[in-house]
């Protein structure tokens, strides 16, 4: 049984959480807290396996409760629901230690999801989330370096291909960039999940990153 820890101000939201949260299989709400002070005393005494965490709330808000939460057990998986998209407030939650970011009009399936996908060494992400955190391509970078190219006009240097990823690691990259755990991978591609370990791993040293949420952003990036 996944249990969960619900923070949040208001109390309809609080409801429609525990409403959701409860009729799925294998999940319940044993706690809610009202604040973040009330969200990091209730972590403490219940030791959720997730943190449903609202961002905007009086005294201590998310961020700060993520931190205290994460900080006095690890083990615990914060997962942000917000209505705020916003870049900085996206990397200030995952700089604290939440493990994912989801928004509040997102679809309920997405939610319970997003738990499941978290408890089980996840990173539940929404799109919209991940696009913030994306720089502005609209326009081009006038400050790159311009190569003469033999017989041709000059012309800025062309950026480094994009590490190659095996077909594979392709698929396992892809499903990283769903927020999905390594048991869901498993499940999905028909394979052990010590095989889909081991792909992450190589995952990370071919794109160059050490956790799964740069995964995840990396490949949606990249278009997985």
């Amino acid at each position: 049984m996944i249990r969960v820890l619900v923070v949040d101000d208001h109390p309809l939201v609080r409801q429609g959480l525990r409403s959701l949260v409860d009729q799925a299989d294998g999940v319940e709400v044993v706690e809610e807290a009202a604040d973040g002070e009330r969200g990091v005393a209730a972590a403490a005494l219940h030791r959720p396996d997730v943190v449903l965490m609202d961002l905007s709330m009086p005294g201590i808000g998310g961020v700060e409760a993520t931190r205290r939460i994460v900080a006095a057990d690890p083990r615990v998986h914060v997962v942000v629901l917000t209505s705020v998209p916003d870049a900085s407030s996206v990397r200030e939650a995952l700089a604290a230690g939440a493990v994912g970011y989801l928004l509040k009009d997102a679809e309920p399936a997405a939610v319970v999801a997003g738990v499941r996908a978290a408890a089980e060494g996840g990173a539940p992400l929404d799109p919209r989330a991940a696009r913030a955190l994306l720089p502005d391509r609209a326009a081009p970078d006038r400050s790159a370096p311009v190569r003469s190219v033999p017989g041709g006009p000059a012309s800025a240097a062309a950026p480094d291909p994009a590490p190659f990823v095996s077909g594979r690691e392709a698929e396992v990259l892809r499903l990283l960039g769903r927020g999905l755990a390594n048991k869901q991978i498993a499940t999905e591609l028909g394979i052990s999940e010590r095989t889909v370990k081991a792909h992450v791993g190589s995952v990370f040293r071919r794109i160059g990153v050490g956790d799964r949420t740069s995964a995840a952003l990396w490949a949606r990036d990249h278009g997985y």
